[in-house]
């Protein structure tokens, strides 16, 4: 299969390779099975739970609506890298073609954007609770949230798309060994033979929101635990700090690897450090988190239970 075409006095890229895949013979046959189960889990953990909050009239709350929409986006974020992970342990043909590679750039940065923006609804709607409680139903209605989430998904799909429609204009010559486990804006765009500096206002503009929604969401949990700390209760305090504890552990796990990763502008990393922080936020904290909303929940585990014992007198 040929993965160039002339073009004038040049020979473009068709098509990109995962040069970082071990071949089958050589252990790429190792990591697709602990892979292809912990993909299973993913796709499995997070229905679940949305089937769970959508069936069980006790979690018809903000919290859990949120919790169910980042579940949904989770299925959908790990769908657009894992399964071609998969591939590329299993295959000797480790390639994929421009068009696949831009859309696939496209959806699982559209997603990513759109699951912070989700983090941060959260952590305002856990601030609200939290600290004006007296106002929480008539402020956190069911209308503004859908809203909020119609707005987290419109800025994910819409941010990203400038960016991808100007990487599909850019030529690309040379080498075609994409050193990542996906198609990545920084390791694509060092293929590209012609003047990629442009990138770095993009960059701004990304790191401007990632920043944004961090401070946000830092903000709204050191004022939650303020208040948490000042209450006299100390059921209210567990119960309070038990809730939040969840929230803040997705969102160290996510906003950490991702600032790791996308803030760093002209700074490098090995091929190890870039694949291991990659790892981190497309395999390791979607794995985690249907664990961290379910088992260590204690009314999603009592919700469960009812679910599976009504199933069982059917």
């Amino acid at each position: 299969m040929t993965w160039l075409m002339s073009h004038g006095n040049q020979t473009m890229a068709t098509e990109f390779l995962f040069s970082i895949f071990p071949h089958p013979h050589e252990g790429g046959l190792l990591f697709f099975i602990p892979l292809l189960l912990i993909y299973g889990f993913i796709i499995s953990g997070n229905r679940l739970i949305v089937i769970v909050i959508q069936l069980d009239m006790a979690l018809r709350t903000p919290m859990y609506f949120f919790i169910s929409v980042l579940s949904f986006l989770e299925i959908w974020y790990t769908t657009t890298t894992i399964p071609r992970m998969l591939f590329n342990l299993v295959s000797e043909q480790k390639t994929i073609s421009l068009a696949g590679c831009l859309l696939q750039m496209y959806f699982f940065h559209s997603l990513g954007i759109t699951e912070g923006s989700v983090l941060t609804a959260m952590a305002i709607d856990r601030y609200i609770a939290i600290c004006n409680p007296l106002r929480y139903p008539t402020i956190m209605t069911h209308r503004l949230c859908i809203q909020l989430t119609a707005g987290s998904c419109l800025c994910g799909f819409l941010l990203v798309l400038p960016e991808i429609a100007w990487i599909s204009t850019l030529p690309f010559c040379g080498s075609n060994h994409i050193k990542q486990i996906f198609c990545d804006f920084t390791p694509v765009l060092s293929l590209a033979c012609t003047d990629t500096s442009l990138v770095v206002i993009v960059d701004a503009i990304h790191a401007g929101g990632i920043l944004a929604s961090f401070l946000v969401i830092a903000l709204s949990y050191i004022r939650i635990i303020m208040v948490i700390l000042g209450m006299s209760s100390a059921e209210g305090r567990h119960r309070a700090f038990s809730t939040c504890a969840a929230h803040l552990a997705v969102f160290l796990l996510f906003f950490g690897s991702v600032a790791i990763m996308y803030l760093r502008f002209s700074a490098t990393y090995s091929v190890f450090w870039d694949t291991a922080i990659a790892v981190t936020f497309v395999i390791l904290a979607p794995f985690l988190n249907p664990i961290i909303y379910s088992l260590r929940n204690k009314d999603m585990k009592d919700a469960i239970c009812r679910l599976f014992y009504s199933q069982k007198r059917v």
